[in-house]
């Protein structure tokens, strides 16, 4: 799913326009990114978490020339999925409700 995808899930599920959807969509990115930036860790329960973790600066090399070369130490942005976002994941034939909950589970009648 691409981002304009995206915007246009929410604007159908949420019945917004899509520049209003789009808006929305944009500062969800933006608070992430920003709390990443000021080293907060963001949980999204039911879904997961994001965090940075730091590499450690170390010596690469260039695999055309073999040249020896510096890599500075960064910051990566890490995603960890929470359980119930993997469960719904593997679960087979789910589709997911606008609130982001599986339809409870059909059952059979017992005899």
């Amino acid at each position: 799913m691409t981002k304009a995808e995206l915007i246009d899930e929410v604007s159908r599920v949420v019945e917004l326009t899509r520049k209003e959807s789009e808006v929305i969509v944009e500062a969800v990115f933006a608070s992430i990114v920003r709390a990443l930036r000021g080293g907060d860790k963001i949980e999204i329960r039911g879904f997961g978490s994001f965090r940075t973790r730091e590499r450690q600066a170390r010596i690469g090399r260039n695999p055309k020339t073999g040249a020896r070369v510096e890599v500075p130490a960064k910051r990566i942005p890490f995603f960890k999925p929470s359980k119930e976002l993997k469960d719904l994941v593997n679960e087979d034939g789910g589709e997911l409700t606008p609130a982001g909950e599986a339809p409870p589970a059909a059952t059979a009648p017992s005899f």
